[in-house]
């Protein structure tokens, strides 16, 4: 039955493939081979399965590895060497993850277009610029001959490229090669640190200051400013409440650490460091272009890539918190939520190691879980970790830029992009001491992202797996770079902590968070010391938490970026805060209630001031009806809520009528930059819902409320209008029944094939939950990212294995007919949870496999 069932499936998906390359959709080569009986697209069905017990040879391994899979197909390997261990973790990984490994490395390093043709070229030539190839570059040459990072990152090539071999010979490629037709490149450690960037990439890299550009162009510095403060305009909750020491700075390497002219992938340069001729032109028509060509480069990436949202929450707590008397941590990082996931779970044992917990494809170590002695879990730090600076070029001067009081040659790098279906593009990149020109349109605008600088973070994520206390936790964190990242912690003797660890660039002049001179005097001048970032050990509330907001107070003497770069609003944390600081006796079932809350805090402020302003207002029925739900709601936004439906659409209107008139007036570029667009959910949405929870609730006749040379308005007036916009607009789309306005008619929740085929993907589907609950719905009415991982762990005393559940949006496997393509998905989407267990703590179960050498 099983394999009837395995073959029905491969031959529907491939009728559905047969159907779109008939009519010529997509990039796809001629189908005669991958229709191969022995060794085409119909061997997917042999992955159609769940694993059974088998012996496999694995040529890299020095001694034979145990491998037990449970019913979800988390594997939990048993090595007798580390060698082995890394090299079964890169073995599983491509045997269930190959192709999407494949695209983590190609979109680092600018190899799409050599697989999707012409489509993918403005992505390659992006990252190609801004340079992860070369940071992994930097990051392997750091690495010492008998580093643990180095081992494990050969030893976990070695095993992807068993997989590959294997496959190859076999003909069992996954399918996706097949059909793209081409096939993947041996794995190499250079891959892994690629993978790493991309993730770095993702969390860390805007640009805000090109935002702040315009937007200080078109409303004035005092305006922006006011909009779009430092501080956040409403209330917080920091996690490092202070006192605070001022301490010197640290030192930081230069971009030139990573400007080295090598080729796309064989190390081999392609052209020496020479002098680039550069000119520049004045004046705003120049920064206008200038800003267009950056923000033109960056809307070319695939979503997956772009930091567009910020969303994830975690939190430990003290033994006098818990009903058990014992630590107790949760975790949850939100990131693009697709299939395959982005994580792979997996535990594994050997000298030294004894962890479970979840893998980024391509990286050899668990970015979060747990082993015998502590329990860990990270939100992005969220500070402003990229800045641009305005080089200084002229005509009388070719191939230089001034800087440091003298003019300096250009670095360039040159590099060849093999295109799919035509020809190969050449792409040169220039490079100051700041880092990559990203644009020579009208003025020369180069980059410095912190999180092209090397950065150890294979080596420290190893150390966390092997620490056993906090002091350990704590002095391998002291060499993370990039991305900052918020690590909690828990142990079993009853201790949590949390620390920012990352740098925090500082610019000794200027205003950091807008474009700065490149001449020399506002360049980055070190980072704030390990010492004074922030951080929390046992804390006299017993607890610490963090969900991306601002982890200080405006007390605080460094400075760490803004409200529109970019941390997040502070509602989860303030939800988080509400709901651990006044509790006792908390459970596994306390944690899985907060992770799977939905309550919108900011709606349960705002909510009795629109009801005041809507008190004497002559209303239709249907306004009656709509005001009438609204009473006594909490702005818990569950997919059955009419008044969520209310809610959101009245909070965009709100936004709209009280700074559109601004953004009309001022001319503000949001046809230029699509993160200019008043939304709750696009970039400058966050500050501006900030400064809307403040006025609303302590400033309602702030001037903002008042349109520029309009009369003068109070926020109940303009909640009072945007109330009626919101019904009217309401009953044109879902009918005159308040009642039926149920959130999950018009709000969704969608998993993408990360193929990018909308038949393998999930949803959209009707779903609880916004931007900022706690089970957050980040992007607006069609949600593409939240929760990617849920993680709770108990622990039992000083003596006693912590107990452990997890679960995410997705399975373990990546082939689409496998019954672990999705399988968590039903369990995820109504808060449940899976056991989670180290190596010693698996009793045998599932399937075992043997790897043999």
């Amino acid at each position: 039955m099983r394999a009837t069932v395995s073959l029905v499936l491969a031959l529907v998906f491939t009728a559905g493939v047969l159907f779109v390359t008939g009519v010529g959709v997509g990039p796809l080569p001629p189908l005669g081979p991958t229709f191969n009986p022995a060794t085409g697209v119909w061997t997917m069905a042999q992955g159609a399965h769940k694993p059974t017990a088998e012996t496999l040879s694995v040529p890299g391994l020095e001694h034979p590895v145990t491998v037990t899979f449970d019913a979800q197909g988390t594997p939990y390997i048993h090595a007798a060497t580390t060698h082995d261990l890394f090299v079964a973790m890169g073995y599983l990984q491509a045997q269930n993850r190959l192709f999407e490994m494949d695209l983590l490395r190609r979109e680092g390093e600018g190899l799409l277009s050599a697989i999707v043709g012409r489509a993918a070229l403005s992505s390659d030539r992006f990252e190609l610029q801004l340079g992860l190839l070369r940071t992994a570059r930097a990051n392997w040459t750091a690495l010492g001959p008998t580093s643990r990072a180095r081992r494990a990152l050969l030893a976990f090539s070695t095993g992807v490229n068993d997989v590959i071999r294997q496959d190859e010979r076999a003909g069992t490629l996954p399918v996706f090669f097949k059909l793209l037709g081409y096939r993947p490149a041996p794995w190499t450690p250079i891959d892994s640190l690629v993978v790493q960037g991309v993730l770095n990439q993702d969390l860390s890299y805007t640009t805000a200051p090109i935002e702040y550009h315009l937007l200080v162009h078109s409303l004035g510095y005092t305006r922006a400013m006011a909009f779009f403060p430092i501080n956040p305009a409403n209330v917080q909750h920091p996690y490092d409440t202070g006192p605070y020491v001022k301490a010197p700075l640290q030192s930081m390497p230069s971009q030139t650490v990573v400007q080295t002219p090598f080729d796309l992938r064989g190390g081999i340069p392609t052209g020496a460091l020479t002098g680039v001729a550069e000119a520049t032109s004045a004046g705003s028509l120049a920064s206008s272009r200038a800003a267009s060509s950056v923000l033109g480069d960056i809307s070319a990436l695939a979503a997956s890539f772009r930091h567009s949202f910020g969303a994830s929450n975690n939190w430990a707590v003290m033994g006098n918190k818990t009903a058990s008397g014992y630590a107790m941590l949760a975790g949850d990082p939100h990131l693009t939520q697709t299939l395959p996931s982005v994580w792979y779970q997996l535990a594994g044992m050997a000298p030294g190691y004894n962890f479970s917990g979840v893998s980024i494809p391509g990286t050899p170590a668990i970015l979060i879980g747990y082993n015998a002695n502590i329990a860990w879990s990270l939100t992005d730090g969220e500070n402003q970790a990229t800045f641009f600076y305005r080089e200084q070029t002229s005509p009388a001067h070719p191939n230089q830029y001034f800087w440091d009081g003298a003019w300096h040659a250009m670095n360039v790098v040159h590099y060849t992009i093999p295109v799919k279906g035509g020809a190969s593009v050449p792409l040169t990149v220039r490079l100051t001491v700041h880092g990559p020109l990203m644009t020579q349109s009208g003025e020369t605008l180069a980059v410095d992202w912190i999180g092209a600088l090397p950065s150890p973070d294979v080596g420290t994520a190893l150390a966390i797996m092997r620490s056993a206390n906090f002091s350990q936790f704590r002095a391998a964190l002291s060499q993370w770079r990039s991305p900052t990242m918020n690590f909690i912690y828990a142990d079993r003797r009853g201790n949590v902590g949390l620390i920012s660890a990352g740098d925090y660039a500082q610019v000794a002049h200027g205003q950091p968070w807008m474009v700065l001179s490149g001449t020399g005097a506002e360049d980055i001048v070190g980072t704030i010391p390990y010492s004074a970032v922030p951080q929390a050990y046992d804390p006299q509330t017993g607890f610490v938490f963090s969900a991306n907001q601002r982890m200080v107070s405006a007390s605080y003497p460094y400075y760490i970026g803004t409200s529109l770069d970019f941390f997040t609003n502070g509602f989860r944390a303030n939800k988080i805060y509400a709901t651990l600081a006044p509790a006792s006796h908390l459970t596994v079932s306390s944690f899985t209630r907060l992770q799977n809350n939905t309550q919108d805090v900011m709606a349960a402020a705002v909510m009795p001031h629109l009801l005041s302003a809507l008190q004497g207002q002559t209303l239709s029925p249907t306004e009656q009806d709509a005001a009438a739900l609204l009473h006594g709601w909490q702005g818990n936004m569950s997919a059955q809520s009419p008044q969520a439906t209310i809610w959101w659409f009245f909070l965009g209107h709100y936004l709209t009528d009280t700074f559109g008139p601004w953004w009309q007036a001022s001319h503000v570029p949001v046809s230029q930059d699509v993160n200019l667009q008043i939304s709750a959910t696009s970039e400058v949405g966050t500050p501006l819902v900030e400064d809307l929870a403040a006025w609303t609730t302590s400033d309602p006749g702030n001037p903002a409320f008042s349109p520029p040379g309009g009369p003068h308005r109070t926020a109940s007036q303009v909640m009072v209008a945007a109330f009626r916009q919101t019904v009217a607009q309401l009953t044109s789309r879902l009918g005159p029944h308040p009642s039926r306005w149920a959130w999950q008619r018009v709000h969704f929740r969608e998993f993408s094939s990360l193929a990018q085929v909308k038949a393998l993907g999930y949803g959209p589907r009707g779903s609880s939950g916004d931007a900022w609950t706690v089970d957050a719905a980040d992007g607006g009415l069609v949600s593409h990212a939240g929760p990617s991982w849920r993680m709770i762990v108990a622990f039992a005393g000083p003596q006693a294995l912590p107990a452990a559940w997890g679960v995410y949006p997705g399975g373990q496997s990546e082939n689409p007919v496998s019954p672990l393509y999705k399988d968590q998905i039903a369990a995820w989407w109504t808060g449940h949870y899976y056991p989670m267990h180290t190596v010693s703590q698996e009793a045998a179960q599932g399937a075992q496999w043997t790897l043999a050498p």
